[in-house]
């Protein structure tokens, strides 16, 4: 195993059969090479470990944790052991149980300085922190490394950091990791630059601000080395901080003398400029300006400083941006404020004219100038457009032929201006007619660029991709205006696109959205699995796929999806663990609270919250049939109705909702009204699913009490108070559905690109809400009969009425489940994934109500086994039956018809499916062009594919319920 490192132990030779085969995967091959070698070798502890590693991989969980015990019981001190035990710890994830295992070897080889080594970030691990900080000291002591000692320091920071008081942290803590560092800056010990970023730390967060400054102008600064500009950098941050202005601008005006490109310090040099006039200060008469320089304090010193590096720029070999866009950005400033000085500067459209001719063949162009075009006026949008046209050379054309580029450097210009012409509107403003002439226009140009991209490696994109992609907006913006065609022209021509930029992960975004959007999420999974999303951005844009995952009736897809990214997640803690780990080995301990700060705000991830939910409501469905099988599933998933770990308070929304590129005006794109209010939905969806979660896991904690009436005998067993959970819990989610009913009430629309809607709305409008609080509602009248006996006749009424009102209400949800998923009209396709949401939503409430019964089923069963023996002990021919057991009867015999209809219902959607030739459309659209009827043809067959596939997933799984039903017999 690589951990094993470097081994002078005479066994070394013994073990190494077994490292090989466990560094192979040859799990079995190493338990049984272990157990030969314990056969002559008893006391051979790290062979133990071994196998017990070969067991934990096997799935033999337990064994192996006992075999690792029984060795860790000895406190092995050999190197061999203590390795294979930590790696086996990890492997369980039990990193608690490497500290106590190093513990024990330190106290038997006090003066190894690799066990404290080990034993510090054993707690490190688990954020142990004021451990560290002895473990720390002990190791300096033993080793007097700077190192060691300034680990120690780090965990003070990490103690003051993580305490609940913060007056705490700052009276106690920081102080006493500030003397700690002090005093080996008066023993002149200080040797790395870490450690001077260290002191700098503690005093930004002591707000020790002026100390901090002296530090990095002072001779320890001179240390400050490995990144560029990082002293500059330090002393800008400590002078906005300290609000010495004056400084902040010489500095910046300095680093701009420097490198008249560096857009950060153009922002400092403003901000500072305007507090300067704002506060009316004036340079000394005599004394330097500042510390650091000459200070500029009005608008003409601003003006003429831009100005003096537009000149330098000339002059330059290399063309440089930052001037030009300083100068805009100077106008949008003093314009803000209400100055009449702007002009000094120029005209700001004829200054955007003048940047379009120097960079509008960079790519970069459009979102510099994206930034800049509010200083417009909007009766000039499109004359400014014109203006830019003009000056792209494009090749002759005749009169109704489109100009074409003839090389790379026009294509991008055009491609700006077309960017442009999109941001301010012009294209929104356009009727149906010209909107399509655009789309035809634009795909021609796509077409015509691909030939400047032949020599493209498939890695590679194509230079023309964002003609296409403007079309598919132009044709979503018709789609949305009720244009049918629109939306698979869309998929057409990003098919197309993809088959010549095999790597563009926005036209296989754009699919994704847009396929889920028909309710067609078959080709999805292929798709989001070729953007080969890294780390993170299983968080950021994973949404993308967990949303419509399970809701589309892809039951299989769902759950490799959520398992996809559970993985993610449950991996952070361990990887931040060890990313901490080399950040102290390393000496980067700026990063150190960073780290922290990111495995908390995964943890705290909506999305995890949503897909924890989720995985656990879908492995139940398909999974749990009857109560026995729901009892052991939700044993299994440790679930408890007691417990809620989701951290309401501190949910954190990382979605990326701009993964997406717009080219929309400010109006039409996604706002920050748009991200608080999706957030909100989000998070009222989530309360509503982990209470349902809840409520389900509590159906197992009700067994049928054996004492009826004995209300002491119930307590002490606990039954009384899981009921009174459950009813608490149904008061929770009746608040939580009153809340998301009146967040819909507010009709909210997002931007077709913008955040995903919930499932809420359909879980509403559907009637799946009412039958599943309906559903928990009986689980407590029946929890009532089985207390109170069967003398209550009020209680069976109740039940039976609930009985039939179920019934009601899911033939209301089946007929709301009824249509044609896919319909031609007028040779268009028309979708209906709402349906196929209905029909899950159907497949989820009737399993529901299948766990339900089988709890009523435990109840009644004994009562009747109890009226059966009283009726041969009387001998009499007839005992009245109380009505609740017919009730019952007959609401089974519905439920069973009902899911047999629905199960007919879903085999007609199969056959509709598959006779439907969709080759044989009559494609009238004249936008369709010869070459795009083979990507319509593969985008309409997906989606055919997609339904197929849906619906014969819901039937299986209804055709499972079915059969439980048909066992539900008293």
């Amino acid at each position: 195993m690589a951990a094993r490192g470097h081994v002078q132990d005479p066994n070394d030779r013994r073990l190494r059969p077994i490292y090989d085969y466990l560094d192979n995967g040859n799990n079995k091959m190493a338990i049984q090479q272990a157990d030969k070698l314990l056969k002559k070798h008893k006391d051979l502890h790290c062979a133990k470990v071994l196998k017990a590693i070969g067991l934990q991989r096997t799935g033999k969980q337990d064994e192996a944790y006992a075999l690792a015990q029984e060795v860790a019981a000895l406190e092995p001190t050999d190197d061999n052991s203590l390795q294979a035990l930590t790696i086996l710890y990890r492997e369980m994830h039990r990193p608690e149980l490497v500290t106590k295992l190093y513990e024990a070897a330190v106290k038997k080889v006090p003066n190894s300085e690799e066990y404290h080594s080990h034993l510090f970030m054993a707690y490190a691990r688990v954020g142990e922190y004021k451990k560290m900080q002895q473990a720390g000291m002990a190791l300096y002591k033993i080793v007097p490394k700077n190192p060691y000692y300034f680990w120690s320091v780090m965990s003070l920071i990490m103690q003051s950091i993580s305490a609940q008081d913060e007056n705490l942290s700052k009276t106690m803590f920081l102080p006493l990791a500030e003397r700690m560092v002090e005093k080996m800056v008066k023993e002149d010990k200080i040797e790395a630059e870490a450690e001077v970023e260290l002191y700098y730390m503690i005093l930004e967060r002591l707000e020790k601000y002026k100390e901090a400054l002296d530090v990095v102008r002072g001779k320890l600064g001179e240390k400050l080395t490995s990144e560029l500009q990082s002293r500059e950098n330090k002393c800008m941050a400590m002078y906005k901080k300290l609000h010495r202005w004056p400084e902040c601008n010489a500095l910046a005006r300095r680093l701009l003398l420097k490198n008249s490109d560096d857009w950060q310090f153009y922002i400092t040099y403003f901000d500072s400029v305007f507090q300067l006039i704002d506060e009316s200060w004036m340079p000394p008469a005599e004394e330097e300006h500042s510390l650091e320089g000459e200070v500029h304090c009005s608008v003409e010193q601003a003006v003429n400083f831009i100005e003096e590096r537009i000149t330098e720029e000339s002059k330059s070999s290399r063309p440089l941006r930052g001037p030009y866009l300083a100068k805009l950005e100077l106008i949008r400033r003093l314009r803000h404020r209400g100055c009449n000085d702007e002009y000094k500067l120029g005209d700001p459209e004829e200054l955007m004219f003048q940047y379009f001719k120097k960079f509008g063949d960079k790519p970069c162009c459009f979102t510099d100038l994206k930034v800049f075009v509010d200083l417009l006026p909007p009766s000039q949008y499109t004359k400014f457009i014109r203006q830019l046209l003009d000056v792209i050379p494009l090749a002759a054309a005749a009169e109704n032929e489109v100009a074409l580029p003839g090389d790379i450097k026009a294509l991008q210009q055009h491609l700006c201006v077309v960017q442009l012409s999109r941001l301010l509107g012009i294209y929104h403003a356009m009727e149906k007619k010209q909107k399509l002439a655009v789309v035809r226009e634009l795909m021609l140009r796509y077409r015509h660029g691909l030939e400047f991209g032949k020599a493209c490696l498939k890695t590679e994109l194509q230079f023309s991709d964002y003609y296409c992609l403007l079309a598919v907006h132009l044709l979503l913006d018709l789609w949305l205006e009720g244009e049918e065609a629109a939306v698979w022209q869309c998929l057409t021509l990003l098919e197309e696109g993809l088959s010549h930029s095999p790597s563009n992960a926005q036209f296989k975004l754009l699919l994704i959205r847009i396929y889920c959007r028909l309710g067609a999420f078959e080709p999805v999974s292929e798709l989001y699995s070729s953007l080969d999303a890294k780390h993170i951005q299983h968080d950021t844009i994973g949404y993308l796929l967990t949303r419509y995952a399970g809701s589309l009736g892809h039951y299989a897809a769902a759950s490799q999806s959520c398992n996809f990214a559970l993985r993610f997640f449950h991996s952070n803690q361990k990887d931040t663990s060890e990313y901490i780990i080399q950040a102290y080995k390393y000496g980067a301990f700026e990063k150190i609270p960073e780290f922290i700060a990111f495995r908390n705000r995964l943890n705290s991830s909506l999305h995890f919250a949503q897909v924890r939910t989720e995985r656990m409501l879908l492995d139940l469905l398909l999974e749990a049939n009857i109560s026995t099988s729901l009892e052991e599933s939700i044993k299994s998933m440790s679930l408890s109705p007691e417990e809620d770990d989701i951290p309401w308070k501190d949910l954190r929304d990382n979605r990326d909702l701009t993964v997406l590129f717009s080219w929309d005006p400010k109006d039409r794109d996604i706002s920050e009204e748009h991200r608080k209010l999706s957030l909100e939905e989000e998070t009222l969806w989530l309360r509503i699913r982990s209470l349902t979660l809840r409520l389900v896991s509590g159906l197992s904690t009700l067994g049928h009490t054996i004492q009826p009436k004995n209300s002491e005998k119930t307590a002490e067993n606990g039954v009384s108070s899981k009921i009174d959970t459950i009813r608490a819990l149904l008061q929770q989610l009746e608040a939580a559905v009153d809340s998301g009913k009146k967040f819909l009430e507010q009709k909210i629309q997002y931007p077709v690109l913008g955040p995903p809607p919930t499932r809420m709305a359909g879980f509403f409008s559907n009637g799946s809400c009412q039958c599943q609080t309906s559903l928990f509602y009986l689980v407590s009248d029946i929890y009532e009969l089985d207390t109170n006996g069967l003398d209550s006749a009020e209680i069976q009424e109740r039940i039976g009425n609930s009985f039939k009102s179920l019934v009601e209400r899911l033939t209301d949800l089946f007929n709301k489940c009824k249509g044609d998923l896919i319909e031609v009209r007028d040779g268009t396709l028309k979708t209906h994934p709402n349906l196929l949401e209905n029909l899950v939503f159907f497949v989820e409430t009737i399993s529901i109500a299948l766990w339900v019964s089988s709890y009523c089923d435990s109840v009644l069963r004994p009562f009747k086994s109890n009226l059966q023996k009283k009726k041969k002990k009387k001998k009499e021919s007839s005992v009245a039956m109380p009505p609740v057991f017919t009730h019952f009867l007959d609401y089974v015999t519905e439920l069973q018809t009902l899911t047999s209809n629905v199960i007919d219902h879903i085999k007609g959607l199969e056959i509709i499916l598959t006779a439907l030739k969709l080759e044989e459309l009559s494609l009238k659209d004249t936008l369709l062009l010869q070459e795009e009827k083979k990507f319509t043809k593969t985008v309409q067959g997906k989606v055919q594919s997609s339904y197929h596939h849906s619906v014969q997933e819901i039937g299986e799984l209804l055709k499972k319920r079915l059969d439980t039903i048909k066992k539900l017999k008293i």
